[in-house]
This record gives structure tokens, C-alpha cells and sequence, in this order.
């Protein structure tokens, strides 16, 4: 396998390259075997002429990674550490419900957002990641646990990285998402999580694509939020909330509020109420989440009762608001703490190497 070579997922199903004759067909057929019936190899497309399997192989590799490394958790979520062709490493959390099989991927290798909080942004930026390698996670994840990547109803792009400074790759991997001849997802299924970028949000209201927007807000004001996010200063809050209005007057729908409960940072009842009072006249849903704890943060999670006493308070200011606990603490894939735990050599990790 050649890893210099780019693979199909990098490509929009319109431009998968086949033979002269019967266009629209053959990339339909090589799209069901890559989305559909989450083919590993060209040679396992035995429907597709040799001459052009051939030439597929010459052209493309499959598979993005080098490497896979699968961290099984208690609650039957699955961290996922990928090797990419240049060595460095990324990770998705594969997430499975009663209802729904949901991917949480990442957009970079590490984070040039810096949150305190996370252990991704103690990671620092890495680099971005290809169309094809954000997509690819969703075929690993499938490849993984064995089942056909159309199977994957929920994607959030919330793991490493972030996604609107890597705007063109994010947005066209989510185009593959949702095109009925690849994953054939729901947009409305589909979370693009940021830390607040003004500009990149109103570009994506433009792109037609009716997806939940998640921002990672975490304080009502700009002091605390700049204790949180180093890097806040280049977009205060009041203009990422009228970027949140731009986004639904443009047809947005709900948007979704992250909010990472630290104990004695953010989580006091007077924050509470100047939350709500920020989001008023937005549709808005306020995830409070428990911080997950990590090596060397130095944060402790908010106790329970003040993270009940405060969603109280939001809700009494008639504001949607829920405790999101995460899934796959103990594998060290819950949110924030995704950072490369567990290298190729981990004795514990269930390490498997590509051929």
C-alpha cells in the first residue's frame, strides 16, 4: 500500500474518476461498494472491470490510515487512535445508542483553540486534516466494529480540532455525509461543534446545509471565557451571539450551547442567570457538561448539586438546557480528553495494523 497516495474519500462522488462510458453509473457503483458495502480493497469490487480496478489501484489507496488502535470503554463507546501516511495521529469515538450508531470525529491533529479545559488543546495544532481523512474515520470506525458504514445515522465533529478553521475539508466531508450516493445522511443529524469563530459562521449559513451548530461557549463573560479559552480574544461573546442570529435569520436551526461545568470558574448562579440573559431571543439549547478530568488540568468537575442548581436557574430564565454526561470516560474518549493516550507499543491498546 502506497501511503503517498490520496484515497477515494477525498473526492466527491462526482469526481470519482471511471471509464469513459457510462459515467453516472459506474460512480454510483463504485460509490456503493466504498459508502455501501464498506469495500476495504479494490479487489473486493469484483462487479467492476479488472482494467479499471487496475487503474483505481494505481491511483488510490482505500485506506487513510496506517495504523488503528481501538480503547473499548465500559459503556460500550470505542476510542479510536489513527495513524495517518505522515505519522502523525488523530482520533475518533465511536458511540453506539439503541437507536442510532453516532460518530464523534475529528477535523485536525491536535487544537489551535487552547481551551484550559481540554487535553486536546494541550496537544497544541498538528495539522489539518484532508476531506478524505475526516470521512475516513467514519469507514474505520465501521471497518472496526464491523458493520456497513450506511449504518452510521449520527455524526458529531467534535473531537480534535477546529472544524471552521478547517473549513473547506469540514464542509466537504460533510457533503459526503449527506450524499445519498455515499453515507446518505440526514444534515440535521450531522453536530459541526466550534469555539465561536464570527466569520467562518456566517460563511457556513450561506452553504445550505440545515446541520446542528454547536458552540463551545463555557462563560457568560469575556473575563472568565479568556481564563478558559486563551484564545477568545480574537472573537468576543457578543459577537458570536449575533453571529448565532445571522445563522438562524439565514435559515439556521436551533443552536446548541456547550458548556463546560469547572467548580468555582463558571458554575455560580449569577453566571447562570447573565448566561440566559445572553442567549435571549435566540433558539438556543444549553448543553451543561461535567468536566472529564484529565492529567495535569487542573480542574475539578462543578459538584452535582450546583450543576443542578444551575440549570435550574437557566431553565427558570426560560431558556432549554440539559446535563450532557459523556460517554467513554475510562478510555479516555469522553469530551476533552481526547489526546492520543495509549501510542502504538501500548501493551493494553487493541492494536491493528493495516496490511
Amino acid at each position: 500500500m502506497n501511503a503517498s497516495l490520496p484515497t477515494p474519500f477525498d473526492l466527491a462522488v462526482g469526481d470519482l474518476p471511471v471509464p469513459s462510458d457510462e459515467r453516472s453509473y459506474r460512480r454510483t457503483q463504485l460509490a456503493s461498494w466504498l459508502y455501501g458495502r464498506g469495500a476495504r480493497s479494490f479487489d473486493e469490487m469484483t462487479d467492476l472491470a479488472a482494467s479499471w480496478r487496475a487503474e483505481l489501484a494505481t491511483h488510490f489507496r482505500v485506506d487513510p490510515f496506517e495504523r488503528v488502535e481501538r480503547f473499548p470503554s465500559a459503556d460500550d463507546s470505542v476510542r479510536y487512535l489513527l495513524t495517518l501516511p505522515d505519522g502523525q495521529r488523530t482520533e475518533a469515538v465511536y458511540m453506539p445508542y439503541a437507536d442510532r450508531k453516532t460518530v464523534c470525529v475529528s477535523s485536525m491533529v491536535g487544537c489551535p483553540a487552547g481551551c484550559a479545559f481540554c487535553a486536546t488543546g494541550a496537544l497544541g495544532f498538528g495539522r489539518n486534516l484532508k476531506r478524505g481523512e475526516i470521512v475516513g474515520q467514519l469507514l474505520a470506525v465501521a471497518w472496526g466494529e464491523g458493520f456497513a458504514p450506511r449504518e452510521i445515522r449520527n455524526v458529531v465533529l467534535m473531537g480534535m480540532g477546529e472544524a471552521l478553521l478547517n473549513y473547506d475539508a469540514a464542509v466537504g466531508a460533510i457533503r459526503t455525509m449527506i450524499d445519498p450516493r455515499a453515507l446518505d445522511m440526514s444534515p440535521r443529524r450531522v453536530t459541526l461543534s466550534t469555539v465561536g469563530l464570527p466569520s467562518r459562521i456566517r460563511r457556513l449559513a450561506t452553504e445550505g446545509l440545515p446541520l446542528v451548530l454547536a458552540v463551545s461557549l463555557h462563560a457568560p463573560d469575556e473575563e472568565t471565557r479568556r481564563r478558559i479559552i486563551p484564545t477568545a480574544h480574537a472573537a468576543p461573546i457578543v459577537e458570536i451571539v449575533s453571529s448565532l442570529h445571522d445563522w438562524q435569520a439565514a435559515g439556521g436551526r436551533r443552536v446548541t450551547i456547550e458548556y463546560t461545568m469547572l467548580d468555582g470558574v463558571n458554575d455560580s448562579l449569577a453566571q447562570a442567570r447573565d448566561l440566559a440573559a445572553l442567549l435571549e431571543g435566540l433558539r438556543a439549547h444549553v448543553n451543561l457538561i461535567p468536566f472529564n478530568p484529565w492529567s495535569g488540568s487542573g480542574f475539578r468537575s462543578s459538584p452535582r448539586r450546583r450543576i443542578d442548581a444551575f440549570e435550574a436557574a437557566v431553565a427558570h430564565a426560560g431558556v432549554s438546557v440539559s446535563v450532557r454526561f459523556s460517554r467513554g470516560r475510562d478510555a479516555g474518549g469522553a469530551c476533552g480528553q481526547l489526546s492520543l493516550q495509549g501510542a502504538a507499543g501500548n501493551p493494553t491498546s487493541n492494536a491493528s495494523p493495516r496490511p
